[in-house]
């Protein structure tokens, strides 16, 4: 397909399109009548060779085609939109923007209440999209232009994705009273003697603290594992398990009088939650206005004394 049989204008109709899925509310949108965005479908489906707007029963869905599209088409938009000037004046009240957001539900816990609070606040018509996924699988969204940004902790980032520290985070244990020693202490033999909970989003069991502890020769036994933080203390309850996480899961958990927090009994270095973005997205005003709000909502509230 060649780039002077395509006029521009029609991918902003065409974005316009895959965010409603309807014609009359893209014309509405884009304050456009009806048949200009029917005439624009039409042409939009032979340039592509494809329907990309099905009827399946009572509502319309994305062909496959449409789907792949979605993503990268708000990126090269925002990119066009950066380069024009046309969003150096970013009114977050006016935009009809979307954003993909990739996070845990630790993430999520800690960065969505707030957020979406602001979003609802200040840009009633800006959609937030989030998804969850793997470590690698997020950079690999990032880098494709499928979501805009990404929180979480990323050790290694390639070259063409920026980040941002949001906060440094250390490790808690949480475990039921009765699992201690007489001393009320948590040695590291204890420690190791003792079944483990992890949480590990790809079923891996190699976590940073099994990472210490290989390279002192030692091994815990991992009895448990699962996918989501949100879960995990709850699944503590009147076992013999250990559950060594990050500090802020805990925040607001009512732990009752069973349940006890403790340093762990080896030294886990803190480690950076951060958010990872694309380059292209640098001078983004949009963009930068969004982290600037992830960045503020997740801020520790400093302590009242």
């Amino acid at each position: 397909m060649l780039l002077r049989n395509i006029d521009l204008n029609l991918l902003v109709v065409l974005d316009a399109l895959l965010t409603e899925k309807h014609v009359t509310r893209t014309g509405v949108r884009l304050h456009l009548s009806q048949p200009a965005i029917s005439h624009s479908l039409n042409k939009l489906r032979v340039l592509l060779d494809d329907p990309l707007l099905i009827r399946q029963g009572n509502e319309v869905v994305l062909s496959a085609l449409a789907q792949n599209l979605q993503a990268p088409l708000k990126a090269i938009l925002g990119q066009v939109e950066t380069l024009l000037g046309q969003s150096i004046d970013f009114v977050p009240a006016d935009s009809q923007r979307t954003f993909r957001v990739a996070m845990s539900d630790y993430g999520a816990a800690i960065v969505l209440p707030k957020l979406v609070t602001q979003l609802r606040e200040q840009a009633p018509d800006i959609s937030l999209v989030v998804i969850q996924d793997s470590r690698l699988g997020m950079i690999e969204q990032i880098e494709q232009g499928k979501i805009d940004l990404a929180v979480g902790v990323f050790p290694m980032l390639p070259a063409d994705v920026c980040s941002d520290v949001l906060f440094v985070e250390t490790f808690t244990c949480l475990l039921n009273r009765n699992a201690l020693p007489d001393s009320g202490v948590l040695d590291l033999d204890t420690y190791l003697q003792r079944p483990h909970l992890l949480v590990s989003m790809d079923g891996n069991t190699q976590g940073e603290v099994d990472n210490v502890l290989r390279s002192q020769g030692l091994q815990r036994r991992v009895a448990v594992n699962v996918p989501h933080w949100g879960t995990a203390p709850g699944m503590i309850g009147d076992t013999d398990l250990i559950l060594t996480v990050a500090s802020r899961t805990l925040d607001n958990l009512a732990l009752g009088d069973s349940l006890v927090t403790l340093a762990p009994p080896l030294n886990v270095a803190p480690f950076n939650y951060v958010q990872v973005w694309h380059q292209r997205f640098n001078e983004d005003p949009a963009h930068r206005w969004l982290r600037e709000w992830v960045k503020q909502v997740s801020a520790k509230p400093l302590a009242v004394v």
